[in-house]
């Protein structure tokens, strides 16, 4: 791609538009926007596995782990503590049966994985009015 081209000029655009958005998003939301990705490409990898497209499969789960890599790079185990260790395993280990389910185009370890990933969610939705109120009443007492 030219670099002086409509095309280049267009997905820097989109790429300077798209972190500039995501500067001004509370880390409790784009945690859960990393954490319904990841739903989204596992349950993509489940379809393709039925389906038996091999290619499709391995692209999604491959971009799978990459984004729970993420979410266990996000952890901070030193103020976390024993919960953040444990979160930091429990996503160790889910990366772990999603490269198992690719190998193998296991949908069982994949829907194994989906069900772990929604458990967590699920708490991680929970805890988000209180973790938004505290970060609401830090910002009032710096002002």
């Amino acid at each position: 791609m030219n670099p002086y081209s409509s095309q280049a000029k267009l997905a820097a655009y989109r790429s300077v538009s798209a972190h500039g958005a995501l500067a001004d998003t509370h880390p409790h939301a784009l945690v859960l926007t990393l954490l319904e990705a990841t739903q989204e490409r596992m349950s993509a990898a489940r379809a393709c596995i039925d389906q038996g497209d091999m290619r499709r499969k391995a692209g999604l789960l491959h971009s799978a782990v990459v984004l729970i890599a993420e979410l266990r790079g996000s952890l901070d185990l030193q103020r976390g503590g024993p919960l953040a260790e444990n979160l930091s395993n429990l996503y160790e280990y889910m990366a772990r049966r999603l490269m198992h389910a690719n190998l193998n185009s296991d949908a069982t370890a994949v829907a194994e994985v989906l069900g772990l990933l929604a458990e967590v969610r699920g708490a991680w939705v929970a805890i988000g009015p209180e973790v938004r109120g505290q970060s609401s009443r830090s910002a009032m007492s710096a002002a």
